[in-house]
């Protein structure tokens, strides 16, 4: 017979369990490890996918595989190919399958191996051509490292860039025609880009096939003329100096031209831009006629664009469209030309807002397809069968992204998205199916295949055991707020607040921001709150941020009242959004800072200057702090050039403001960033040493504008900034 137990035994095992079940529930603090090493609240994502021809079908890249898949059920079908067929004749070891390109027949596949960065969106890489038929593997060419290779659309040749030239591979003799000669470092381009039109008109490929691979149409850059800038890498006994050629706010552009090459003859042709050469040509593609090319033409001030069409055999050209604004006029790629040959879709802010166009292939307006008071986001294609378009937009809310359709007579509009939020879809070729990507603010992505109409088929993620970790980690829920500025302007915001707030205690508040022209970091999709704003926010800071006018999906007038005045309202709408926060009763208003990168940085010196009295703390990495110092393009576009409108630069960079700075500041920048450039942090420095002001400062050599450069380096980022955060804030 057992003994009963005594009382004294039974109060220490409910002790005991009391303190395993508090084990249990205690939520893990986050740490940078877990942020930046071990990427615990990384999100995964569906990559990787292509839609085959019949539009049923996709492939997917796996691990040593390309595969072939079932948009309706996810059955597997077939292997196109594995990496042990893709082993070079004389190796071991496969190619990378990272990158592949399919011609259009699907004959056919290109892989780039050893790729090589160059700038943000270039790199040289080695080619290689997998044909599907054979199964032979073969180098695309022995001449060097190749760029921006693409097959001609009946996939009997390939065409690329080596050392500024364009050259033309014949894969069926093995041949290699040179198409271009005159190809020369820091002076003649032909068949890519510059620096500045690869990053402010973001494409980096200047060549284009005919629909029937007889011509190439390409771009020629003369950049003899602009200025270089040289930037030191380190490591070696004597520092290597690389030199590139950027044009900066009022100096002189590349000339570029357009050529066409008929292969057939081998003869080039060049088309008529017309007489003034101190233009742009931010986009160039061909039409369904093999013989008509069109491009864009906009002047230096880029507040008139011409659309024209090109006659691939004479050169000779005439205006299709025409648009002035006020303002400045963006560029996009929502240019699309239907395949009946007769009409074409554009996007325009004409009314106020971005809209899409349908216009005639003679110049004619033929009906405006969208309306109302909010924007187009993009265009994802024209299923020509049914008559529709698909494209996202701001329609519910500026802080949302939905996917709609309209008929192409324009009378009648759906909604295909459901859950309030971002959504981030691909279609079909045949636009039967596509994936969607959505989240919104406060959940991981969620990955699923739906039908054109909007019904969800299967899913593919859904980010089930990040969530999980969320909760083990005691994720806060950011919340959407908005201001009232003295002017009688509405601001949208988040707010992150410590998952134990208490309403009774007053917090720091760090604002992180960005705040450019056509941007937006208050939107209704996961990332915009990232798990560092969590780390703050579990050590009792509660993170903001806030659109100030001249951020995007509000309407041209909110984005665009900013013009030739770069940073005068965004700083003013910053100050005003603290100054509101400041009036909480929850707020220290003697503890608010403000932390960006980029224009963010940029944002956050003048805020911590012209607002002294509100920001007692900042963080700028790669801050610009003289707009005369950043490139021609994106300057221009909203400033005008300095001889013009010499007032507006001086008075809106940060430099010119140093005496008015007497908080707590840290400056980080990449010394080898070739977009803005260290520069712009080293005369800040000096202007804060002429003002007598005390700040930090960390620099990053080899670094570039992303800071990630090295050993280490972005993990030693974001402690720095950490450790200078819970040390001043």
């Amino acid at each position: 017979m057992s003994r009963p137990l005594s009382r004294s035994f039974i109060l220490s095992i409910l002790v005991l369990s009391a303190g395993v079940l508090f084990a249990q529930t205690e939520k893990k603090s986050i740490t940078l490890d877990d942020i930046y090493k071990n990427r615990k609240f990384s999100s995964r994502g569906v990559y990787g996918i292509q839609s085959m021809n019949d539009g049923d079908h996709y492939c997917q890249l796996k691990k040593d595989s390309l595969n072939v898949y079932e948009y309706k059920t996810g059955k597997y079908t077939r292997t196109i190919v594995t990496a042990k067929m893709l082993i070079p004749a004389g190796d071991t070891a496969p190619i990378a399958m990272s990158s592949f390109e399919f011609s259009d027949d699907e004959t056919r596949l290109l892989f780039a191996t050893d790729d090589e960065p160059i700038y943000r969106r270039s790199s040289k890489a080695t080619y290689f051509v997998y044909d599907l038929k054979s199964g032979s593997l073969t180098p695309l060419s022995k001449g060097g490292k190749q760029r921006l290779a693409t097959f001609s659309p009946d996939a009997s040749m390939v065409a690329f860039v080596r050392d500024n030239n364009i050259f033309c591979a014949d894969l069926k003799s093995g041949s290699e025609l040179q198409v271009t000669t005159d190809g020369k470092v820091n002076e003649i381009i032909n068949g890519a880009t510059d620096w500045v039109y690869e990053e402010e008109f973001e494409f980096s490929k200047a060549f284009a096939w005919s629909p029937d691979s007889k011509k190439i149409a390409w771009y020629r850059f003369d950049e003899s003329k602009v200025k270089e800038y040289q930037l030191t890498y380190y490591g070696d006994l004597y520092p290597e100096q690389y030199k590139y050629k950027y044009p900066k706010a009022g100096e002189d552009n590349s000339v570029v031209d357009l050529y066409v090459f008929d292969y057939q003859k081998k003869k080039s042709i060049k088309i008529d831009l017309g007489s003034e050469r101190d233009i742009y040509i931010p986009r160039m593609k061909w039409t369904e006629d093999p013989n008509t090319l069109a491009f864009y033409r906009m002047n230096r001030n880029q507040n008139k664009l011409d659309l024209l069409l090109a006659d691939g055999t004479t050169g000779a050209t005439r205006i299709l469209y025409t648009e002035e604004n006020k303002y400045y006029i963006e560029i996009n790629d929502h240019l699309t030309f239907l395949k009946n040959g007769k009409e074409f879709l554009i996007s325009s802010e004409k009314d106020g807002y971005r809209h899409l166009y349908l216009y005639s292939l003679n110049g004619s307006l033929i009906r405006q397809l969208t309306k109302g008071n909010w924007e187009v986001l993009n265009v994802l294609g024209a299923d020509e069968k049914n008559n529709l378009v698909y494209y996202t937009s701001t329609e519910t809310s500026p802080l949302d992204k939905d996917l709609y359709s309209v008929t192409v007579d324009g009378e009648k509009k759906n909604k295909i998205s459901q859950r309030a939020g971002s959504n981030s879809p691909e279609f079909s070729k045949s636009y039967s199916w596509f994936i969607n990507r959505w989240s919104d603010i406060n959940t991981p992505s969620y990955t699923a295949v739906y039908d054109s109409k909007g019904k969800e088929i299967r899913l593919l993620q859904d980010n089930a055991k990040l969530r999980e970790t969320m909760v083990e980690y005691n994720f806060a829920k950011a919340e959407f707020f908005t201001v009232k500025t003295s002017d009688n302007l509405e601001l949208n915001g988040w707010m992150l607040k410590p998952a134990d707030f208490d309403p009774l205690k007053k917090y720091p508040v760090l604002f992180t921001i960005y705040g450019g022209p056509g941007s937006q970091t208050v939107v209704n999709s996961w990332g915009s709150v990232s798990s560092w704003n969590q780390l703050w926010a579990q050590h009792g800071i509660i993170v903001v941020s806030v659109d100030n006018r001249g951020t995007g999906g509000r309407g041209e007038e909110f984005k665009k009242c900013t013009y030739l005045q770069l940073g005068k309202y965004e700083t003013f709408d910053q100050i005003e959004a603290a100054k509101y926060l400041g009036t909480l009763p929850f707020v220290d208003k003697g503890r608010i800072g403000m932390w960006g990168w980029s224009f963010g940085g940029y944002l956050t010196l003048s805020c911590v200057t012209k607002g002294a009295d509100v920001f007692s703390f900042g963080i700028a990495v790669a801050p610009v702090t003289n707009w005369k110092y950043y490139d021609n393009i994106y300057t221009e576009r909203f400033m005008r050039t300095p001889k013009e409108n010499n007032e507006g630069y001086e008075e809106n960079s940060p430099v010119n403001h140093a005496e008015k700075f007497r908080g707590k500041l840290l400056m980080i920048h990449g010394m080898a960033d070739d977009n803005v450039h260290p520069q712009n942090s080293y005369d800040m420095v000096t202007a804060l040493v002429g003002a007598n002001k005390q700040f930090e400062s960390q620099f990053y050599p080899n670094s570039n504008h992303g800071i990630y450069t090295g050993k280490n380096t972005t993990y030693h980022l974001y402690t720095r900034m950490t450790d200078f955060i819970l040390k001043n804030l």
